[in-house]
């Protein structure tokens, strides 16, 4: 616990954290953070999406910054700390091996989201599928989940932070380790061979490297530090902070891997948390 007056530099995960899975945003989240950061803390999200997928509504709290692309894009105030991006090869070689496939897929920049040709439609099953393990409603379109998709953009980019596409198999995943060595092979939306998805992003960026980057450029160090998160993604950020809190609606390994457990995200898990820390 904060049993001090120290300044603390709060690392908070976007989704299943600061928000659920339908991306409503608890009003309790939004006091915890603004009250923290009126005491002298500092708070940076600490995410997978990249910028574009930061809608005002989250940009309106009031946040120092942010780390995207799970640990590519690094963001204090205005100023740019760290960008990695996947080149315009990779891009391509990733497009076209998804379109050797039939994968359909997105690719995240922070310039906007760009689906590929059938992504609205044959997406929606496995992200509605998504929804209903996090026991939320189901009853979603990709315009909620992803309201500023463009579907008619340039796929060959050279702008892109990671790329997510559709598993039709596990194989799917695994096939793309041996395909792009040059890149970071992962998975969301499920453990092992459970995930919906599939993503590739730049070789050896994590949000633990982030969150190193960030401390440095702040001058603080990892005492200083705590993270928010609920998912296995964020295990690395948990390392590389002094002290961890998984939410109470989070996967397990996450929730083994915290030092304190809060309550769910929808139960003003974030503020609670706040309050146990004394950072409010």
């Amino acid at each position: 616990m904060n049993k001090d007056n120290m300044k603390k530099v709060i690392f908070i995960d976007v989704d299943g954290t600061l928000v659920d899975y339908e991306n409503n945003l608890p009003e309790s989240a939004v006091r915890a953070i603004r009250e923290a950061r009126k005491n002298g803390h500092k708070v940076y999200i600490c995410t997978g999406r990249s910028e574009a997928e930061v809608y005002q509504n989250i940009w309106d709290i009031g946040l120092d910054g942010m780390i995207g692309g799970n640990g590519s894009y690094v963001k204090d105030g205005d100023n740019v700390v760290m960008h990695q991006l996947i080149t315009t090869e990779q891009c391509k070689h990733i497009v076209d091996w998804c379109h050797s496939r039939n994968l359909d897929f997105y690719l995240e920049s922070n310039n906007g989201l760009f689906g590929s040709e059938h992504f609205e439609e044959n997406a929606l099953p496995v992200l509605q599928e998504y929804s209903a393990r996090k026991g939320r409603d189901t009853n979603i379109t990709i315009r909620q989940i992803f309201p500023d998709m463009i579907f008619d953009g340039d796929l060959y980019r050279s702008d892109v932070n990671k790329v997510s596409f559709v598993l039709s198999t596990y194989q799917d995943h695994l096939d793309s380790i041996m395909e792009f060595s040059d890149l970071t092979a992962g998975t969301w939306g499920g453990a092992g061979e459970k995930a919906l998805f599939g993503d590739l992003g730049v070789k050896d960026i994590s949000k633990k490297r982030a969150v190193d980057v960030l401390l440095e450029h702040l001058g603080a160090t990892k005492e200083d530090t705590i993270a928010f998160g609920d998912a296995k993604v964020d295990i690395p950020m948990f390392e590389a902070c002094g002290y961890s809190v998984a939410m109470g609606s989070g996967g397990e390994e996450c929730k083994a891997a915290a030092d304190y457990v809060t309550d769910d995200v929808d139960k003003d898990g974030l503020y609670n948390a706040f309050k146990y820390l004394r950072l409010i």
